[in-house]
């Protein structure tokens, strides 16, 4: 499964579903068997067992009988419908609108808004409402001690149903919208997830060649070594020893790769280095980029005089590369990057001259959520979802960075500051 499609799914866990409805049921029958026997309270308790009995077996089939351990979202709202309708029926005996235990009625609507498609969402309220207003004018007397009845005003118990339908319709609008950026930061965190991976696999790469560099060495060996005494027999024989000499050099060429290869401990490899400082992540970085971009990198570090070094992070490394290549997709012609340092703090500032953040996300503090785009139709072309922001930042907080953005003022241009506390960075 592509990780893209997961936020698509609408579903519920049935371990939990199941394990929730247990704990429900039990609560029923023990208020029921409590305001009985206990209180002597009396009212149809038999009937209200049965009803819960029914229940029972409908979570004794789901648990039992239905194999998936994701509910989909058609079984699940038919259940949800299901519970409305079971309470709406125990609160009818018991009660209606004036019993406290009322305001349960609204759980599988809220439930239903985390999980469920806002259809399901949209279903369940209504139901929930209907039950809500069927309650108010129909109901059985709420059990009571001896001859003594409840009884409230009118008005009062028109308010009853108003109130919960308002605080259901908040709660439900509410867990959809959470929801929803659940299953987008769930999206956008999977995508993270794949990255790294690719990305360490990409290092263990590193531990295969060099295992490959030493199981060849023998074999290239042996082969130069006959190649050699090949060229002496026929040194006389111009076409084959031409060939010969080319089969030399090339054996020569595999020889120096397989050595570097092989991560001698004699030989100094900048990309393994355990312990390297933010400046050569940036010159790095940097680096790479100028071999495939024609725009200008200014990397100064006049104030950067931090001597903490930190092991090579490929977290920190793919989060100041997205940056970077940020600022080089967008600048008109020329990139900026500041190394600053105090006995407190680190920081490094990028800057390019392109058209800067959208203004409607930058001032709604928006940037770094994934899949956000802006408003304005113009700038919609340019810019993408933010996931690449999002995934950058959230890889350099991971590492006890702080990320600030913002455009440069009257100028063209945007400004990425990636700060670190100095006591945070000799952690990492």
């Amino acid at each position: 499964m592509k990780f893209v499609e997961i936020s698509k799914l609408f579903s519920l866990n049935k371990s939990t579903y199941v394990n929730l409805r247990w704990i429900a049921y039990i609560g029923q029958i023990i208020a029921i068997l409590f305001v009985e026997f206990y209180l002597q309270y009396n009212f149809n308790y038999i009937l209200c067992i049965s009803i819960i009995f029914l229940s029972v077996l409908t979570n004794i089939y789901l648990q039992f009988l239905i194999k998936d351990n994701q509910i989909n979202n058609l079984i699940s709202s038919i259940y949800l419908g299901f519970d409305i309708l079971q309470l709406g029926t125990l609160l009818y005996l018991t009660g209606g609108i004036t019993n406290p235990f009322i305001i349960l009625l609204i759980v599988p609507s809220v439930f239903s808004s985390q999980y469920l498609k806002i259809k399901s969402s949209i279903f369940l309220v209504i139901l929930t409402t209907v039950t809500l207003i069927l309650l108010t004018f129909y109901h059985e007397e709420l059990p009571s001690p001896g001859n003594l009845h409840f009884h409230a005003p009118d008005y009062y118990i028109s308010a009853i149903p108003l109130s919960i339908v308002i605080g259901l319709i908040f709660l439900v609008y509410y867990g959809v919208k959470f929801g929803e950026e659940n299953r987008f930061r769930k999206q956008a965190y999977d995508q993270i997830q794949e990255i790294m991976a690719k990305e360490n696999e990409l290092l263990s790469l590193g531990g295969q060649a060099a295992a490959a560099a030493h199981s060849l060495g023998t074999p290239l060996s042996t082969i130069l070594l006959t190649a050699k005494e090949l060229q002496k027999e026929y040194a006389k024989d111009k076409k084959i020893s031409k060939d010969l000499d080319l089969l030399v050099s090339q054996s020569n060429r595999c020889s120096q790769i397989l050595q570097k290869l092989s991560l001698n401990p004699n030989i100094e490899d900048e990309f393994v280095r355990s312990n390297i400082s933010l400046s050569e992540y940036i010159q790095e970085i940097v680096s790479s980029f100028e071999e495939i971009s024609k725009k200008k990198f200014l990397v100064n570090l006049d104030k950067f005089k931090t001597k903490i070094k930190i092991h090579k992070s490929v977290e920190i490394i793919y989060g100041l590369r997205n940056f970077i290549g940020n600022a080089n997709k967008f600048s008109k012609d020329k990139i900026e990057i500041l190394l600053e340092s105090n006995e407190k703090e680190t920081c490094i500032i990028i800057k390019d001259n392109g058209p800067g953040f959208p203004k409607d996300l930058i001032d709604k503090n928006k940037l770094g959520e994934p899949y956000i785009r802006s408003k304005n139709n113009n700038e919609i072309s340019k810019y993408g979802f933010g996931l690449g922001t999002f995934i950058g930042k959230t890889l350099l907080e991971r590492n006890y960075a702080s990320v600030s953005f913002e455009n440069l003022g009257n100028k063209d241009g945007a400004m990425v500051n990636i700060k670190w506390q100095n006591k945070d960075l000799k952690t990492i």
